[in-house]
């Protein structure tokens, strides 16, 4: 399985509550935190959701 790195790029603050408990959910809680996950359609759902507040390598 491949390995995806998420970086938090943007701050949460004022933004809906979805959204908040995703970046949650991805293991993400401050700016340039990074966290890796496997290449999975859940993931990269998550990613796409909040795709304005994080960055991705190697997807």
């Amino acid at each position: 399985m491949a390995k995806i790195k998420v970086t938090q790029v943007k701050s949460g603050i004022k933004k809906p509550q979805n959204q908040k408990r995703t970046l949650e959910a991805l293991g993400l809680k401050r700016i340039g935190q990074v966290v890796e996950h496997d290449d999975t359609a859940n993931i990269l759902g998550m990613i796409n959701k909040v795709k304005h507040l994080v960055s991705v390598e190697g997807a």
